[in-house]
């Protein structure tokens, strides 16, 4: 390994040691606070508030949006597929990209996504929710028929909830925040600064309303759930500026738009002059 190469290998393992600590962080939450401890009655009890809310000013909307898809089994097996893979192929990308492309930004908004995911797994401790999909006579469920269907159950996908697999290692109560939309919408802030046309960054906010569209045909998350996920990537981005110090103007704002005799809408390469390397 070369001398140049080094710094860039022990940058690569300190990333890796870094999503290793916030798994960790995700398993003892799981252990401590999750479906596997946490009665059901009290993910019930949330559950119950969350629809309160949402009625209260006429915004139950998820059996509803679900309804209206359920005679369409294709469809609702692309969204349990669109739910189980993008969720981590996209963010993996968006920070590939900004490792490669504009290591002066990467740290701010790994940083930004590492305590958005940590504030998700505080909200997960201190208000375990029963999901749309649980509202219902089965295993973690409420024991009472509220129409909701699981979907990934009954149409299928990569995985189901109710393999002993799957009820071993995951969160059944982990819905409030929603960290598919948090991720979501930390991917469409992340990338502005990799795209260079107007139309770009905006299109790609498509994204997270995609996503927000998903989980609840799903029956996954309640709406609100995808408010607490965007509370937490505000928060977490905020945090995040903080820690990081005076920010460099480069490393915040987009490239601009290319002239007229260039069609690329990524930026090209890492900006020389700030090569940074922040923790």
């Amino acid at each position: 390994m070369t001398a140049d190469a080094r710094p860039v290998a022990r940058r690569g393992w300190r990333e890796l040691a870094l999503i290793g600590v916030v798994y960790g962080a995700y398993s003892l939450t799981r252990n401590l606070f999750g479906s596997g401890s946490v009665p059901a009655d009290e993910a019930y009890a949330n559950a119950r508030r969350i629809l309160g809310w949402e009625a209260a000013i006429g915004t139950d909307v998820e059996l509803a949006v679900q309804r209206a898809f359920l005679d369409h089994g294709w469809f609702l097996w692309a969204a349990n597929m669109f739910y189980g893979t993008m969720h981590f192929l996209v963010p993996t990308a968006a920070l590939l990209l900004l490792w490669r492309r504009r290591p002066d930004a990467y740290p701010l908004r790994r940083t930004a996504l590492l305590l958005a995911t940590g504030l998700g797994l505080i909200g997960f401790a201190l208000f375990p929710l029963m999901p749309p999909r649980l509202l219902c006579d089965c295993p973690y469920g409420s024991g009472v028929d509220s129409g909701f269907v699981d979907t990934l159950a009954v149409h299928g996908g990569l995985w189901s909830f109710d393999s002993g697999t799957m009820q071993a290692v995951s969160n059944q109560y982990a819905a409030m925040p929603s960290l598919h939309f948090a991720w979501a919408l930390w991917c469409a802030l992340a990338v502005q600064v990799l795209l260079r046309r107007r139309w770009a960054r905006a299109t790609i906010f498509a994204y997270p309303l995609v996503t927000l569209f998903v989980i609840i045909v799903t029956g996954n998350h309640y709406w609100l759930d995808a408010v607490g996920g965007a509370v937490v990537v505000g928060v977490g981005w905020g945090l995040a500026l903080v820690l990081h110090g005076p920010v460099r103007t480069r490393a915040m704002r987009p490239p601009s738009p290319p002239s007229r005799h260039r069609t690329d809408t990524v930026a090209g390469g890492p900006a020389s002059s700030e090569h940074a390397t922040a923790p």
